[in-house]
């Protein structure tokens, strides 16, 4: 079959189209035929091998894909190894797909939507009239979170995203505001944006100075959940009298935490599936790029210059 294979780490360049062996299913697992792949942000960290869990050479990167099950199902499911034209799945981790859900929107959902249901309602606990910051708010977590917050009925949803365009999508997903994060005082943009007060709930994924700006920003009570680091700049420490001070907390969150319990995965997932059946959620898809493009998605997607969930399609 047709793969990527990464073998020495590094950024886009390492990233080798090349033909390997089909994976060998054993009893507890399901060998999917591959329709289309997902890209998500931690993958550039894969192949850098700055990810949270480390890799070892050489692999095939990727952690989900749409495609069709032995018995004829079509589903997704989160894997290892899905930049490829089959691909390994567990059962508990493989969901059958609703008639009228595309691969993108299944493919959108079934790690950057259950990341942003469990940013909402797992770590920030999200109350209703509370505000919400969501950062990176046009890529594929952003776009879910910020309908998933208006859906759940967040008093005012905020979004950062890097450009006018960006911003844009953000605002006819429903966001109430959108803020540019490289603003001079991006902690007192975000505290107009709110209509002057402080916020209560900020998703954040970029670290460095963007982090630092968005927890100054927290209201009483507040919650900044931390769930990437794209800029690749670690934040300042934090002082455990700061946080007392406003009796506000820093929350880390990911998704292969919830591996070890499928239970936060099933439930979510059927519940984010059944509100795109129902049109409640319109994830957003921002390119299907050929599998032998696969340099220039990574390349775009480190750049900003992406939008949504983007997709790699095996075949091509």
């Amino acid at each position: 079959m047709r793969a990527v294979v990464v073998r020495e780490f590094g950024g886009p360049e390492v990233l080798q189209l090349t033909d390997v062996p089909d994976p060998v299913s054993h009893a507890d697992q399901l060998l999917l035929d591959v329709h289309h792949a997902g890209i998500n942000y931690a993958d550039t960290h894969q192949a850098e091998d700055s990810y949270l869990a480390a890799q070892t050479l050489p692999f095939i990167p990727g952690s989900e894909v749409a495609g069709t099950a032995p018995d004829g199902r079509r589903v997704v499911a989160l894997v290892s190894g899905g930049y490829a034209q089959k691909a390994l799945a567990a059962p508990q981790t493989t969901f059958a797909l609703p008639a009228g859900v595309s691969d993108g929107a299944a493919l959108a959902l079934v790690l950057q939507g259950l990341t942003a249901w469990h940013l909402l309602r797992t770590s920030a606990h999200l109350a209703p009239g509370e505000s919400v910051v969501v950062s990176a708010a046009a890529g594929g977590v952003g776009t879910l979170a910020v309908q998933l917050a208006k859906a759940w009925g967040a008093g005012r949803v905020i979004a950062t995203a890097s450009t006018p365009e960006k911003r844009a999508v953000a605002v006819d997903l429903g966001a109430d505001a959108a803020v540019d994060p490289g603003v001079g005082d991006l902690t007192g943009a975000l505290v107009e944006a709110n209509d002057g007060r402080r916020v209560d709930v900020v998703l954040e994924m970029t670290g460095g100075a963007v982090f630092d700006a968005s927890l100054a920003a927290l209201a009483p009570f507040g919650r900044l959940v931390s769930f990437g680091l794209a800029s690749r700049t670690p934040p300042s420490p934090i002082e455990p009298r700061r946080l007392m001070a406003r009796s506000t907390g820093v929350i880390g969150f990911w998704l292969g935490a919830c591996l070890r319990r499928p239970d936060m995965l099933t439930g979510p997932m059927a519940e984010l599936l059944s509100m795109v059946a129902a049109d409640e959620l319109r994830p957003v898809v921002g390119g299907t790029y050929p599998l032998s493009q696969v340099r220039r998605a990574h390349e775009d997607l480190r750049a900003r210059r992406t939008t949504g969930k983007l997709l790699l399609d095996p075949a091509r």
